[in-house]
């Protein structure tokens, strides 16, 4: 399982052997994890899996049940969440109502006693920074939700902390606002070169914005990665089922070395090809990993026979549901594709469906 990646860039958090146990139950089992500096690092995986302890023990919120958090090289463990030098940014605003957004921003430096013509410097540009420099005079019920979350990433960077955590903070906004945000945060974020830390179960999120992510599972790092490798390359049937759509087809996986292209028999309808994600020394059950996007469908020719059983259009693409030997197959194809290749498409149409062996995974774990 890769938990942690060699790079030359420095640290800017590391975490060594970190678990955490409630009442004997393990929320987080061991981990190493390194997070370099200036990086969009996200923590992905579903409601208790563990992410947000793991973020809370970060900050210092919760206390390790074992291992050790390293901030730019210095242990930090039994260090108080406000000597940490970090900032957090939740999905509630925690803004004042009373305060303007300058005083709103402005009050972690008015706390750390910044002179006051440094700290309206360093307000301006924060609020510069996230475009809302004409709006320092509003307070926060004049604002929309998209301007309110801005206020409070504004807040968070101000002071320069090295390292900023964020734990869900755009799942009150409406869809296409999301999506703007994304865009805003990974922008923000190299603009100011602070690491940030971004924890949430949004797929969507994490490979839009992430250098890297750490997929999530019932307290166990499941992979570490680059979003493209997370995608094209996870190392789990999990990872695989949890970010986006595919396949995940039973096998028998035969001895062989990561990256061997191997034959595997697939019941119902026969031996196919796949590449190994791992190096596998004797045979052991396993699965074969395909993508939807992955899988070309003709109307006639070679490959695996399949008939149609749903059909569903979603604007710039068609998700087909094909009954292949006795089991349910997912496809995808561009609209273009479509009507120039398959018009007249329906239900209960034989398609025949084939792969690239590079395009099919396979993974023991």
């Amino acid at each position: 399982m890769n938990t942690q990646t060699t790079s030359t860039a420095a640290s800017a958090v590391e975490i060594k052997g970190l678990s955490k146990e409630f009442a004997g139950h393990l929320a987080v089992h061991p981990l190493d994890l390194e997070i370099r500096e200036n990086e969009f690092f996200s923590i992905l995986g579903p409601s208790g899996c563990g992410k947000t302890t793991l973020m809370r023990m970060i900050t210092g919120f919760e206390t390790p049940s074992s291992g050790r958090v390293l901030l730019g090289g210095t242990d930090v463990t039994d260090v108080s969440t406000r000597n940490r030098d970090l900032n957090m940014l939740f999905q509630s605003y925690a803004l004042f109502p009373h305060l303007t957004v300058f005083e709103n921003v402005a009050f972690e430096l008015r706390v750390r006693r910044v002179a006051k013509e440094e700290a309206n410097r360093r307000t301006r540009e924060a609020l510069e920074l996230v475009k809302l420099g004409h709006l320092g005079d509003r307070k926060p019920d004049q604002l929309s939700g998209g301007q309110r979350q801005r206020v409070a990433l504004a807040r968070a960077v101000v002071s320069g902390p090295k390292v900023v955590l964020l734990d869900e903070p755009l799942g009150a906004l409406d869809q296409q606002l999301r999506k703007e945000m994304q865009y805003e945060l990974k922008r923000m974020q190299r603009e100011v070169g602070i690491t940030f830390i971004y924890v949430t179960h949004d797929q969507e999120e994490a490979l839009t914005m992430s250098d890297r992510i750490a997929v999530m599972s019932e307290g166990v790092v499941q992979q570490v990665a680059g979003p493209e490798d997370i995608y094209n390359k996870p190392e789990t049937r999990f990872v695989a089922g949890f970010i986006g759509s595919c396949n995940l087809l039973d096998v028998i996986v035969p001895e062989g070395a990561e990256g061997e292209e191997v034959t595997v028999p697939l019941e119902g309808i026969g031996a196919v090809r796949g590449v190994l994600g791992e190096t596998v020394t004797h045979e052991r059950p396993g699965t074969l990993l395909l993508r939807p996007e992955r899988i070309e469908v003709h109307r006639d020719g070679d490959g695996v026979a399949g008939v149609v059983e749903t059909l569903t259009f979603l604007g710039e693409e068609w998700h087909l549901h094909l009954s292949v030997g006795g089991r349910l197959v997912k496809a995808s194809l561009s609209s273009l594709v479509k009507e120039r290749d398959l018009p007249g498409l329906a239900t209960g149409d034989t398609l025949r469906l084939s792969w690239r062996p590079q395009d099919a995974r396979i993974v023991v774990r």
